[in-house]
């Protein structure tokens, strides 16, 4: 699948057609989130509440191949794992924009939840139930081959009863 040179060329990935969605269904609502390379917005697909997640293709050849490579690894890494502590893969499309859409969770981030706990500390047994969390979302990742290079609490989503823990993947 790669090129030789460490990306990914836009002739070499083909996004399998049972995860293709199209972008004439999707609602994008208000942003949730922005980082370097994408930002990150509450929306609707198929009626369904998504997180819609907008790459942004570069300015430079060599920056629209390295965000594609991006994109193609990311996408094809989620269309491959499921696991009840990772986000769930909804589908992508490439154009017009290249886009990643996700299940939505609405708990907001780890970080967020120690930080609107403050001065309070986090119960060990809650403490316990989120590393536990952590380590088995890791260990299905990395059972298929993948690093995750940005494991954070910004990363870390909960859902709305902060019962689970997810984390939001990016390779």
């Amino acid at each position: 699948m790669g090129s030789g040179n460490g990306f990914f060329s836009t002739e070499e990935f083909n996004l399998d057609a049972k995860w293709l969605i199209d972008p004439q269904q999707l609602f994008v609502g208000p942003k949730i989130g922005e980082g370097a390379h994408a930002k990150v917005y509450e929306g609707k697909y198929k009626n369904q509440n998504v997180a819609i997640k907008v790459v942004r293709r570069g300015n430079t050849p060599e920056e629209i191949a390295r965000r594609e490579g991006r994109f193609a690894r990311e996408v094809e890494m989620l269309s491959r794992v499921e696991h009840k502590n990772l986000v769930k893969f909804i589908g992508a499309c490439q154009e017009p924009f290249m886009v990643i859409v996700t299940e939505l969770l609405l708990g907001g981030t780890l970080r967020k939840y120690l930080l609107n706990m403050r001065p309070k500390c986090l119960d060990m047994c809650v403490a316990i139930g989120f590393a536990l969390d952590i380590a088995r979302a890791m260990e299905c990742i990395h059972s298929h081959g993948i690093i995750h290079r940005d494991l954070k609490p910004e990363n870390l989503i909960l859902t709305e009863d902060h019962k689970r823990l997810n984390s939001r993947i990016s390779v």
